[in-house]
């Protein structure tokens, strides 16, 4: 009997290999399913045993049954797409008996002074980003994206400055987005600094999948100005949990024309915080 063991993405894509090599029916080939190899995001690979049957057994051979094993080999089963878990509302901790400190020695961090956390900013004039520049960095993501053996597109949503916001669609964007879109930071993280190192052109991308960063700029922005009126009723300052600078940026925003409170950051990165304050 005539086998192979092959590493595919599903059973199917096995029998399908294994009828083109053989030019048999999907009917003379048995799959075993002998391991499940982690992948990239969450995916995995399995590696699978094909096996084609002899076609022309023996006169004399009684009816052999299938070992119980080969039966009751696994049915195919489609991989599971999890839902992408939106992040939870960020939890602010209130910092109890905590006073707003004295003027000079708050270092104020407007939205602006956020770099995205991947690179310091560059001593150079500020860059405006083209769709040719666009095009360059979507094919850095593209070149990921196919290294990752990942089934998704991304295409171009916009240009903001030097930004270039990108969407990621495609089967595999549940994967890319991740859970509290932990991998959607991560992959957009990478990829900024290959487009730094291999482009340099002082663009950054922003990624988005499954509108996963509306979402969650929606959700922090309802917080900041929920624990905003808190820290005015209380007159004491609140700190978030750690956030990425993009994420800093939003509460940076949503509350600049709030009255009665300031916002600025501490810390270093990654555990970087932004605190919201008594403005008096």
């Amino acid at each position: 009997m005539e086998s192979l063991e092959l590493q595919v993405k599903s059973v199917d894509e096995a029998v399908a290999a294994a009828v083109k090599e053989w030019n048999c029916t999907e009917k003379d080939v048995k799959t075993t399913i002998l391991e499940e190899v982690p992948g990239l995001f969450g995916k995995k690979k399995l590696k699978v045993r094909v096996e084609r049957a002899d076609a022309k057994p023996a006169k004399a051979a009684k009816p052999a049954k299938a070992p119980a094993k080969a039966k009751a080999a696994p049915a195919p089963e489609p991989e599971p797409e999890p839902e992408v878990e939106e992040a939870a509302p960020v939890v602010e901790k209130p910092a109890r008996g905590r006073k707003a400190p004295a003027k000079a020695a708050k270092t104020k961090e407007e939205p602006a002074a956020e770099t995205n956390g991947e690179e310091a900013p560059e001593p150079r004039e500020e860059t405006v980003a083209t769709e040719e520049m666009a095009e360059e960095a979507m094919g850095v993501i593209r070149g990921l994206l196919e290294a990752g053996d990942l089934e998704a597109r991304v295409e171009l949503k916009g240009l903001n400055g030097r930004y270039v916001n990108l969407e990621l669609d495609g089967k595999d964007v549940v994967h890319l987005v991740g859970k509290q879109g932990e991998a959607l930071n991560q992959l957009q993280y990478l990829a900024n600094i290959m487009i730094s190192r291999q482009l340099d052109t002082g663009v950054r991308v922003t990624l988005d999948g499954n509108n996963f960063r509306q979402r969650r700029e929606e959700k922090l922005a309802t917080l900041a100005r929920s624990v905003a009126e808190q820290v005015l009723e209380r007159g004491e300052e609140a700190v978030f949990d750690a956030l990425p600078a993009f994420e800093r940026r939003v509460v940076h925003k949503v509350l600049a024309e709030f009255d009665g409170v300031t916002t600025y950051s501490e810390g270093e990165e990654p555990n970087r915080h932004v605190v919201i304050a008594p403005a008096n």
